[in-house]
Parts: structure tokens; sequence; C-alpha cells
């Protein structure tokens, strides 16, 4: 079995993303390509089968294609996006996952973005945030308690999603900002802490043994190579202007089939 990660191309159209906790700052497009291409890249080069859409010129926010859908091992489900302006993200990356997974959907009321979901040890913790709301973890409950895996609520602040506040970088590992995020619900987990002075460094992608970083976070990158973690930094500095980490360019799974 192979790792797949799914991306998108960066849609020319990013600079009018949504944002809610950043000021919006010009974003150099051509650079933004350059640096998904390199992240795509750093996927490949850590055994990622890497399977790309192309970009979608009305869809600035596309890129981020982690937010379209929770893919488990057994299981996909397809995400509503809490931002109207993303509902159109998901029919594509449904059809793209539509090989490798049976797929569920979150339906209205409901509304979830796959950045507020930590798929850990059969645990599925969820960031209730402005996102995603009640009834879209209820249904994602719903959904995967049959397949074994039991959701667990994450209150948040301060902060777009969950995976803004919190990763995982390691079997048993996450790295957090503790100002972000009820802590407590990782109790039994180690918790890794990001150095004060980098708040947003908490967003981090584990594939394998490796850690996928951005380059930006130097204090934080050091706390984990400190504790024996193997750390691959990329550049994403224009898709930070976005709101976007190195989670929310993939969805990274294993290929059942083969």
């Amino acid at each position: 079995m192979r790792l797949v990660a799914l991306t998108r191309e960066v849609s020319p159209s990013i600079g009018r993303c949504e944002l809610t906790h950043l000021t919006r700052r010009a974003i150099e497009v051509g650079a933004a390509m350059e640096q998904h291409r390199q992240y795509e890249s750093c996927l490949a080069d850590l055994g990622c089968e890497v399977h790309h859409l192309p970009a979608e010129a009305d869809l600035p926010d596309s890129v981020f294609v982690e937010d379209t859908a929770v893919v488990l091992d057994e299981l996909a489900v397809i995400m509503r996006p809490g931002a109207a302006s993303r509902r159109a993200e998901t029919p594509t990356v449904a059809d793209a996952l539509k090989p490798f997974r049976r797929l569920y959907t979150i339906e209205p009321p409901g509304t979830m973005d796959g950045g507020d979901v930590l798929s850990l040890n059969r645990v599925l913790y969820v960031g209730l945030s402005s996102r995603t709301n009640t009834a879209g973890l209820e249904q994602l409950e719903a959904i995967c308690r049959p397949f074994g895996y039991a959701v667990k609520p994450v209150g948040i602040k301060g902060c777009l999603h969950l995976k803004s506040a919190v990763s995982q970088v390691g079997p048993n590992a996450v790295l957090a900002n503790r100002a972000w995020i009820e802590v407590n619900a990782f109790k039994g987990l180690e918790v890794v802490e990001v150095d004060p002075s980098e708040p947003m460094a908490a967003n981090a992608l584990l594939i394998g043994e490796s850690i996928v970083y951005p380059r930006a976070h130097h204090r934080t990158r050091r706390r984990l190579e400190d504790r024996g973690l193997s750390v691959t930094t990329v550049d994403v500095s224009e898709l930070a202007k976005a709101e976007g980490g190195v989670t929310c360019c993939s969805l990274v799974f294993l290929n059942e089939m083969g």
C-alpha cells in the first residue's frame, strides 16, 4: 500500500480568499504557485503518490483541499464548509476520492471544515470553530462511530481551525498552542508546546516518521528536533497569508487498492 496525497493547484484568484483572523495582505500568486509545487515535491520525496487537481479560477480558497473532506482508513466524509463561498469546492474532491473510499456527506444544517478534524488513534478530535457547528459534529459521529471511531469535541479560540492550534507530530504526540485550545482534551498524549513567540507554529503534517513543517517557525522547529523528531521544512509564506498551513494543502491517506 502506498500513501496518496491529493492536492489542488493554487487558484489565480487566491488574493480574494476568505480571511477570519488575519489582515489581508497582497499575495504574490506566482510565488504561491511555486511554493505549492515545492510542497508537492516534498510530499513525493517522502513517499507520497501525488494526485493533483487543476486550479479552480473562481474558487480562491480551493488549494486548501483539507477542508473539503476527512479521509479515514474505511471511508471518506465529504464536508459542508462553514464558508458558503467554499461549498463548490467539494464535488471535484468527492469525484477524486471515489476510487479510493466509500463516501459519506455532511448535510444541512451541519457545517464542518476538514481542518477542524484531527484523527489520532481512532479518535476524531473536532474543533467547534466559526466553520464547524454542533450539527456537523453530530453527523460525523453518527457516520464514523459504526466504524469504531470516537468523536471528541474540542473548544478553540483565536484561530481559524483546530489544526491551526494542534496537529499530530508522532504516534502519541501533538504540537499545540495551549492558548488556542482546551488542551485537556488531549490527555494521555504528549503535548509539545509551540515557542511562545510563534503562536502560528502548531500546524505540522506528519508523513510516516517525518514532519513537514513551515520554514518560518525556527524556534518551534528546534523544539521538535530536540525531541529527536525528523523535520523537513517548506516555504509556505505566501499561502500563510491566506490562513493556510502545511496540513491544509493536501489530503494524505493510504491507497488501500494497491
